[in-house]
């Protein structure tokens, strides 16, 4: 599958971030209900049926400025194998959270991740006039902290949140160097 040139945000070398599409409710619906996956952001499983899950994705898709906010993630092959998104965004502070979700297994500790944040990273620095980005991963995901590190994210303090130890990482934007990945088209 070819994505049009307008719906791609950014590129790294095996993946392909992209603007959400409705079909996409489907993928994200199968792993948000997913007990296993659920554990990875803190969380519980989606437990409402399908038609409730893609009535409310399909609002917000339309109606809120989420898809403006939330990605898409492909393999080389057009696969949408996850998510990742921004949100928190503080212009007085200059900083903005960000998140990821790789929702295949088969695609876990592959380097999709972290080459799809280092993609995103670049292009939120190009289209936001932001200095910092950070992140909170639970202290327990050293699978997911080891790509954060290679995405060029550093470990900053921690967090806790209903029980929860989190590690805050972060990104400056002085810190990106000449081989960050190029870009092909700014977040709007």
């Amino acid at each position: 599958m070819i994505v049009p040139a307008d719906d791609v945000i950014a590129r790294g070398r095996r993946t392909v971030v992209r603007r959400k599409r409705l079909q996409d409710a489907a993928d994200e619906f199968g792993w948000r209900s997913d007990p296993d996956l659920a554990r990875f952001d803190a969380s519980r499983p989606v437990q409402a049926p399908f038609d409730d899950y893609q009535r409310n994705w399909s609002f917000d898709y339309r109606f809120t400025d989420a898809p403006a906010r939330s990605f898409a993630i492909e393999d080389k092959d057009g696969r949408h194998i996850g998510n990742v998104m921004y949100y928190n965004l503080d212009g007085v502070r200059g900083e903005a959270e960000v998140g990821i979700s790789i929702g295949e297994p088969d695609c876990w500790s592959r380097g999709y991740g972290s080459d799809a944040m280092q993609a995103v990273v670049s292009a939120l620095f190009r289209a936001l006039d932001v200095n910092r980005l950070y992140l909170h991963t639970l202290d327990w995901n050293a699978r997911a902290q080891k790509a954060f590190r290679k995405a060029g994210f550093q470990a900053c303090g921690t967090s806790w949140r209903d029980g929860h130890t989190f590690i805050v990482m972060e990104m400056r934007r002085e810190w990106l160097g000449a081989g960050a990945p190029a870009i092909r088209q700014a977040v709007a």
